[in-house]
């Protein structure tokens, strides 16, 4: 591991999120609140680690209650010999410098066509690039995202580095949260 944070020991249940009828192919675990009190960020963490000794790399997303929930998907739940119910044992800790986010293929070409924008863009931390993504993706309606990425392109052009009112708890706002548990 690439990491040098002090590690982060706990279990919990894997769970199976209620949003459809079958059931998705992935499940979560939420952590708990000692555990998320090591974290750096109350926002989204990426953390690098093992769920029954299995290694992983994911990125804690917030839970909206000052917490973190992590999905896990239905490969590393294999290979971690785990089934959804089952208490699993993890350890991690954050990832010395945050990984690049995946720019949605909109805000790309735009900032391709503001140089300005682009500048500052490429001069903000891989977190601040994120939270201005999580920002226009986080809008329900394709007219709403695409008017967040002409005004993010204006924002930056103007040197704003971070979008303005963003929660990245989801704590405030109640922007964020962990998916519903099936029950």
């Amino acid at each position: 591991m690439t990491t040098t944070a002090s590690k982060i020991r706990f279990n919990a249940k894997l769970l199976r999120p209620a949003t459809t009828a079958k059931g998705p192919s992935w499940s979560f675990l939420t952590l708990p609140k000692n555990a998320t009190a090591k974290l750096p960020s109350r926002g989204m963490t990426t953390v690098e680690g093992t769920i029954n000794d299995c290694p992983f790399r994911a990125t804690l997303e917030p839970d909206g209650q000052k917490g973190h929930w992590l999905k896990v998907d239905r490969k590393l739940r294999e290979a971690a010999g785990a089934e959804v119910g089952d208490i699993v044992a993890l350890e991690f800790a954050p990832v010395g410098e945050e990984p690049e986010p995946k720019v949605p293929a909109e805000l790309r070409k735009a900032l391709a066509a503001a140089p300005k924008a682009r500048a500052l863009w490429a001069d903000i931390t891989p977190v601040a690039r994120r939270d201005w993504i999580h920002w226009i993706t986080s809008a329900k309606q394709a007219r709403t995202r695409a008017r967040r990425v002409t005004n993010a392109c204006a924002m930056l052009a103007a040197g704003k580095r971070r979008p303005c009112c963003f929660d990245r708890s989801g704590f405030y706002g109640k922007s964020l949260s962990a998916p519903e548990a099936a029950g």
